[in-house]
């Protein structure tokens, strides 16, 4: 599909109306953040994802954190300020950094731990090169990474937990450059590949779900929104979903028993219709809301996450980085024209802040509004809902 920059044909973008970006990272090229001000978006949500980004994101939201002023209908997008919105989250990619001290499923809880035995244990094959092992830090234990993430979370009452999630393709960073004679990017946060060889180790699938389950919990317990990683490992990433709201599904009512209970509500056409939410009137183990990033499913798989009986509101995000980065597009449209128009967002994925920014924001949803048929004012006013009701639990009425 054309960028904004290539189709000169279009109607102007209707920034005024509010464009929202529900995952990006521009803490990754700090020099950006000057430039956030300055977009014509209107909220970025920023991700954090490893040691090196998260208080660099408390400090990005502390500086231009929104306000509940800022997600006001009646604020002129084009003429206010774009603002963020922080998430905290240990991404997959880097979760052999934690080792687990909760004892969860084990009833041992070590406060210390042995660095080459941890490693040898979550990285996979168990590596036999010393100096690779001796180049990675000393793990953080996971209650401690839940205890700051949690003091961060509670500083900032808009606050997502993410980027989270699982990822079976990927693989760890070796400590050679591709290019030797290269230099490190300028500017660029610690902590990323930039530029280094992959070595063959992946982190064990087992240890990647400890880490996200944990986050999960975390999240259902201040009942804050995620944002979800999941490559090459849709399955497992549900089935993890999965387990958190286990004994917590909602009732379905049928119709006949709707009636005999006096509801007031016209009765639905399907003959389990109705379904009794709990409410959240205490911490759950589940979060209430979750986003599937970039989704890369199939669209058939979609149905899993819309079962009526669960208990968390599931979204999908799509952005033109991962989505339409190749010729062959069809499973992100097959995907998008069965997303539920109430469930989508749109997302940028990007590291840097900015005109491009803001230009994969608009190519996006253009490409969303033309895939699901809508006018283009309709369709930011249909993503702008979406996502305040992903962030700020803002459910429209009429949706």
């Amino acid at each position: 599909m054309a960028s904004p920059e290539e189709d000169g044909d279009h109607e102007p973008f209707p920034w005024h109306l509010g464009v929202f970006d529900a995952h990006c990272h521009p803490t990754d090229t700090m020099s950006s953040l000057h430039d956030i001000p300055r977009m014509k978006a209107k909220v970025l949500t920023i991700m954090a994802t490893r040691s090196q980004d998260q208080e660099l994101v408390l400090s990005a939201a502390d500086d231009l954190g929104a306000s509940i002023e800022t997600f006001s209908d009646n604020i002129d997008g084009q003429n206010s300020s774009c603002r963020v919105v922080p998430s905290f989250g240990w991404h997959p990619w880097f979760s052999h950094l934690i080792y687990d001290d909760t004892g969860e499923g084990t009833g041992q809880a070590p406060s210390r731990i042995d660095k080459n035995q941890h490693y040898r244990s979550v990285i996979t094959p168990s590596p036999e090169d010393e100096a690779f092992i001796q180049s990675l830090p000393e793990p953080r234990a996971l209650s401690d990474l839940l205890a700051t993430t949690k003091q961060y979370l509670l500083k900032h009452p808009f606050a997502l937990v993410g980027e989270i999630g699982l990822d079976r393709s990927f693989r760890l960073p070796a400590n050679t450059r591709i290019d030797q004679a290269r230099e490190p990017e300028p500017g660029l946060t610690p902590g990323s590949r930039d530029g280094r060889k992959l070595s063959p180790y992946h982190v064990e699938m087992n240890h990647q779900r400890k880490i996200l389950k944990a986050q999960l919990n975390l999240a259902g317990e201040l009942g804050r929104a995620v944002s979800v990683h999941g490559v090459a490992a849709h399955g497992i990433v549900f089935e993890t979903l999965k387990e958190t709201w286990a004994g917590h599904e909602k009732k379905l009512i049928s119709k006949r028993l709707r009636k005999r209970r006096g509801s007031v509500k016209a009765a639905h056409d399907h003959e389990l219709s109705d379904i009794l939410n709990d409410g959240r009137s205490a911490p759950m183990p589940y979060p209430p809301r979750i986003c599937m990033h970039s989704y890369s499913g199939p669209s058939g798989h979609l149905k899993q996450y819309l079962n009526s009986s669960i208990p968390a509101v599931l979204f999908f995000s799509f952005s033109h980085v991962i989505n339409f980065s190749n010729p062959d597009s069809n499973k992100a449209i097959e995907a998008i024209k069965a997303v539920p128009d109430n469930r989508i967002l749109v997302e940028s994925d990007l590291h840097c802040a900015g005109q491009r920014m803001d230009g994969l924001l608009e190519a996006i949803v253009r490409s969303i509004c033309q895939i699901k048929g809508w006018p283009l004012e309709d369709g930011v006013k249909q993503l702008a809902k979406n996502w305040k009701h992903f962030v700020l639990n803002r459910e429209p009425k009429d949706s």
